[in-house]
């Protein structure tokens, strides 16, 4: 079995690795501010990027790969991207429910297969078209009363949402084209050399931000860094195995896979909360088991 059937184990991999991230991110909320828990998954998951790459080093032999600047341009497209689809998600939750605007940012998985497409020139199989109808029905479902409330209330957050997630599409295709345009790396080391160089750039543009915006924040996020350093280890984990699992297939797979960490998200809430899922919510659970093995059974 070649490297590249590994990737739904890498995805899998990230989807709990970034569900304990959210949870720990969610505990820094309170005392940072959304632009401040988001900056220490940058700016402390940075560090643990740099081990990964100079672990993939020491375990392939390889040095560490130039970026060229296409590399450079499309990571900085991802990181961006990545920024502003937060951002986004953040300011809808502020004024409409949790799971209305989680359900309208899940339609990532089907804009990422139409960008895909556009820019990188992936197209998508059968297969994984039935994949992603199942698994976005599976996450509206698990949403509850989403889709009426998105009906019954204002438009705008609903449309914020959609956006967030065409943002998110566009990040994970800039990282899956950076990855890509680096020349002459293994799949490990590429993906290694792209979470660094990634990182590296949101770290620099939220200091940015908050240098001008919010300078006292700088203070408060360094010194909270003991709590601060799990989160960030959490963060630069969860996209170390994401941009291994898009380094070794199409980034539609990857996130069309990824709505597992619904169902990851949805354990945790039974076990830390005794909250027991609904019908629907099961029958949404089980559609997003199926949509997994359908994926995974093409993935040859």
């Amino acid at each position: 079995m070649g490297a590249q059937a590994y990737w739904a184990f890498f995805t899998l991999f990230a989807s709990a690795a970034q569900t304990l991230r959210n949870a720990m991110q969610r505990e820094l909320i309170g005392a940072l501010g959304a632009v401040g828990a988001s900056q220490v998954r940058f700016l402390f998951g940075l560090p643990f990027a740099f081990v990964f790459l100079v672990l993939a080093s020491s375990t392939t032999g390889a040095s560490f790969p130039t970026p060229s600047p296409a590399v450079l341009g499309w990571a900085t497209i991802g990181a961006g991207a990545q920024i502003v689809a937060t951002a986004l998600m953040l300011t809808a939750m502020r004024e409409r429910s949790f799971v209305v605007v989680v359900a309208a940012t899940k339609t990532e998985a089907a804009q990422v297969a139409v960008f895909a497409l556009v820019f990188l020139g992936e197209r998508p199989t059968p297969i994984l078209i039935a994949a992603i109808v199942l698994a976005t029905l599976g996450v509206w479902l698990m949403s509850g009363r989403g889709a009426v409330e998105a009906a019954k209330g204002s438009w705008r957050p609903i449309a914020m949402g959609l956006v967030s997630a065409s943002f998110f599409a566009i990040a994970a295709i800039g990282f899956r084209a950076a990855i890509r345009d680096v020349v002459g790396a293994s799949f490990l080391m590429a993906a290694s050399d792209v979470l660094v160089i990634g990182l590296a750039i949101q770290t620099a543009l939220l200091f940015v931000y908050l240098a001008l915006f919010d300078r006292a924040r700088i203070a408060t996020i360094l010194a909270a860094w003991r709590p601060s350093l799990f989160a960030g280890f959490m963060g630069a984990l969860a996209s170390q195995f994401w941009f291994i699992a898009f380094a070794l297939t199409d980034v539609a797979r990857v996130r069309t896979l990824a709505l597992v960490e619904v169902l990851f998200a949805q354990v945790v809430s039974m076990r830390l909360f005794r909250e027991i899922p609904s019908r629907r919510e099961m029958l949404g659970m089980t559609l997003i088991v199926l949509a997994t093995g359908v994926l995974v059974s093409g993935m040859a």
